[in-house]
């Protein structure tokens, strides 16, 4: 399944799809952490959960989950099935921009379909959904491949924000348990090596991805607890964003060349 959002009329503004662009930083940053950077969930020796999400970050994003799409996925989520019920785990590994050109790092791809593995042993009764974003979306294929076909099997779910392998399969993880999400525009998802305005703003897209786990988890309430951070649980997941995970406003300007490795440079996520 491939999910995609047209930014073009979001942003209500014409884009040229192959030209790099400008983005306007609002006063005080791009403020767009919605929670810790880091999550351990798995590994830190905490009780199982429902669900288990196994998350590789993007290329340069700090801690292991990043700030972009990681943490808005995770709130969606929580507030969907209750907070009590979901474990994190971010993937460690270097998220360089020499990882995402050699088509995602092999060291991590290797710990994260170590991780899938571990959630299932540690924790057998748990869901586990693999998602990532960019670099970490390789990282999701390149897992996947390495995982057998009775770990495949058990992969409830995969969520992929901005993939750069869009189109190819993830293992042999059924499609009907597969969210791509890639936004028009976005030349990562294009094969390209240019982070556009359409590639930053994946955290849009979190209420849509928590309703995809949700259902191909099976997640009942009446099974689990239904308190989250946020309160009850409601029927249905808010058509718009709290305005604690909005993304942020980026306003398409300039035109200027530039490539993947200068404009990472000019958005500094480490400062997040």
């Amino acid at each position: 399944m491939r999910t995609s959002t047209s930014l073009l009329a979001l942003l209500g503004v014409p884009l040229a799809l192959a030209a790099p662009v400008t983005i306007a930083i609002p006063e005080g940053g791009l403020n767009v952490r919605q929670s810790s950077d880091t999550r351990n969930d798995l590994t830190d020796g905490s009780a199982c959960k429902a669900v288990t999400v196994i998350f590789a970050r993007g290329t340069t994003e700090s801690g292991n989950v990043g700030s972009l799409a990681g943490p808005p996925f995770f709130s969606a989520l929580a507030t969907a099935i209750g907070t009590d019920n979901l474990a994190v785990q971010g993937v460690e590994y270097p998220a360089d921009v020499a990882g995402f050109l050699a088509g995602g790092d092999a060291g991590g791809s290797k710990k994260m379909a170590e991780l899938v593995g571990q959630a299932m042993t540690q924790c057998p009764d748990t869901k586990v959904v693999m998602s990532g974003y960019s670099q970490g979306g390789q990282l999701v294929h390149n897992a996947a491949e390495q995982l057998s076909a009775d770990s495949s099997a058990k992969v409830s779910a995969v969520v992929i924000f901005g993939d750069p392998d869009d189109g190819d399969a993830v293992g042999s993880i059924p499609a009907a348990n597969v969210d791509v999400i890639c936004h028009d525009g976005d030349n990562i998802c294009d094969g390209g090596i240019l982070i556009l305005a359409p590639h930053l703003t994946y955290s849009l897209d979190a209420g849509a991805a928590a309703a995809f786990v949700k259902g191909r988890t099976g997640f009942s309430r009446l099974s689990y607890s239904s308190t989250t951070q946020f309160g009850e649980v409601p029927d249905e997941l808010p058509d718009e964003l709290p305005a604690a995970l909005a993304p942020p406003v980026i306003n398409v300007g300039i035109v200027v060349g530039t490539t993947l490795i200068s404009l990472m440079h000019f958005v500094q996520f480490s400062d997040l």
